[in-house]
């Protein structure tokens, strides 16, 4: 399955209208190895996941998942953007069905290194509009158990976002 399929973007031939530029950016992305891909479209969707949990995704949300893709990802911008904004769509579009499935996904995929790692990166997604939710944080939670991990792991990290935390404020 090449990553086009995975994030569901259309074969290039199948896609009228888009420029050079994007054209290059999904080639590329077609030719990470397919593990690394998979992996890292997993991570993005659960990134937006947290940022989609109060049904909409700010502008400062999708600045700190792009920036987390690039730095966590390897990937250059460009690439990162278009990650981030297809699974951006397909959290928005599919989310209720395939939040369950993605996490599933990525917690076969992933060490328990990386998972912890996920769990940092998604207190820093929610906490980019200046505060964590108990939304966010609720899903959070959800994500954790689906993950796997335990409470403790989840309120170790938790605890270096605590001044972030709405419900402390």
């Amino acid at each position: 399955m090449s990553i086009r399929s995975f994030l569901g973007i259309p074969d290039q031939h199948a896609v009228t209208g888009d420029t050079e530029t994007v054209r290059k950016v999904i080639e590329a992305l077609d030719k990470l190895e397919p593990a690394r891909a998979r992996f890292i479209a997993a991570f993005g969707y659960i990134l937006s996941r947290v940022a989609n949990a109060d049904l909409k995704i700010s502008a400062e949300e999708t600045h700190a998942m792009e920036h987390i893709i690039m730095e966590r990802g390897g990937l250059p911008e460009e690439q990162a953007l278009i990650v981030v904004q297809t699974a951006k769509t397909r959290t928005q579009l599919f989310g209720g069905t395939e939040n369950f499935l993605v996490t599933r996904e990525f917690s076969r995929i992933a060490t328990r290194e990386e998972k912890l790692a996920l769990l940092d990166c998604l207190f820093a997604v929610a906490a980019a509009e200046n505060g964590i939710s108990t939304t966010e944080d609720n899903e959070i939670r959800q994500v954790v158990n689906e993950l796997g991990l335990g409470h403790p792991d989840f309120i170790a990290v938790r605890s270096r976002w605590k001044d972030q935390l709405t419900v402390f404020k």
